[in-house]
């Protein structure tokens, strides 16, 4: 393979799913921050940077998990494991990729500018929590929350209560879609000693996912009526509970397949709710 391809394997640039779930609650937030439309500024601002984010953070990731990745039949082959690319380069790409995303926001607000630092600590840390924390989901959601403080900073050069409410709302959906993500690995993670929320949750994990999926729901439809949002965004968080229902009988039997599945499909569960946000906003507007 040439270097460029095992670089774009390396930030799964053909497994655009993680930057898609990163994608739409930052989004959603621009646009309750802003009350509508944010500007094509912002929206360009926060989806590049959502992609090279997400992108630096899985070189990072593939770097510090390089000795638990190898005997795991699905992520052995990944660049850094295999020894096809080296914790060197990987970090560097990472950090190139992470200062073009800090470039976009030097185009904001000090706010902003600011948030990004925290934004950037948590995303490095969260890759070792699994060694000691039986919760490590729980810190991948606020890395993957961490949009939403940001898009309010750059919109009101503040970041008030209701961001934090929604960061809160988003952490529950993460938490629910990542321990489908354990669930897949499983058997692995047991006998490497990885720490998950799937086993933590251990037998209950199922209804753990669900209960977590409901309360996401629940955070942003109260935020939603609280805010005065309408119908639409109603329609959106309802066509997102029908996904949640769907996603029941993928996970019910614990599945591998069934379980990646309801993974990978889970940014349309976060397009929805955005989609009803958006209609909800132009027909208001």
């Amino acid at each position: 393979m040439s270097r460029l391809s095992l670089y774009l394997q390396l930030i799964r640039w053909d497994k655009p799913v993680g930057s898609l779930l990163l994608l739409w609650p930052t989004l959603a937030a621009l646009w309750i921050a802003a009350d509508g439309f944010p500007g094509w500024h912002l929206i360009a601002v926060f989806t590049l940077g959502t992609f090279l984010m997400r992108s630096a953070g899985c070189a990072v990731n593939d770097v510090a998990d390089r000795d638990f990745d190898r005997h795991v039949k699905r992520t052995a082959e990944r660049p850094v494991t295999s020894g096809k690319v080296s914790p060197r380069e990987a970090l560097a790409l990472g950090a190139a990729l992470a200062l073009a995303a800090f470039a976009l926001v030097l185009t904001t607000n000090a706010a902003t500018i600011a948030w990004s630092f925290a934004a950037l600590a948590v995303s490095i840390f969260y890759p070792f929590t699994k060694r000691f924390f039986s919760m490590p989901q729980a810190v991948l959601g606020v890395a993957f929350s961490f949009g939403i403080p940001m898009a309010f900073a750059a919109v009101r050069g503040e970041v008030p209560l209701l961001a934090w409410a929604l960061l809160l709302g988003n952490l529950f959906w993460v938490v629910a879609y990542d321990t489908e993500y354990a669930m897949v690995d499983r058997d692995d993670d047991i006998r490497i000693g990885i720490r998950t929320s799937a086993l933590t949750f251990g037998r209950h994990d199922v209804a753990a996912v669900m209960a977590l999926y409901g309360a996401y729901l629940a955070t942003w439809g109260a935020i939603g009526a609280a805010i005065g949002l309408g119908w639409p965004y109603a329609l959106g968080l309802l066509a997102a509970a029908a996904q949640i229902g769907w996603h029941y009988t993928l996970i019910r039997e614990r599945g591998r397949e069934g379980c990646f599945r309801a993974f990978r499909l889970n940014h349309w569960v976060g397009f929805a709710v955005f989609a009803g946000l958006v209609l909800d906003r132009a027909l208001a507007g």
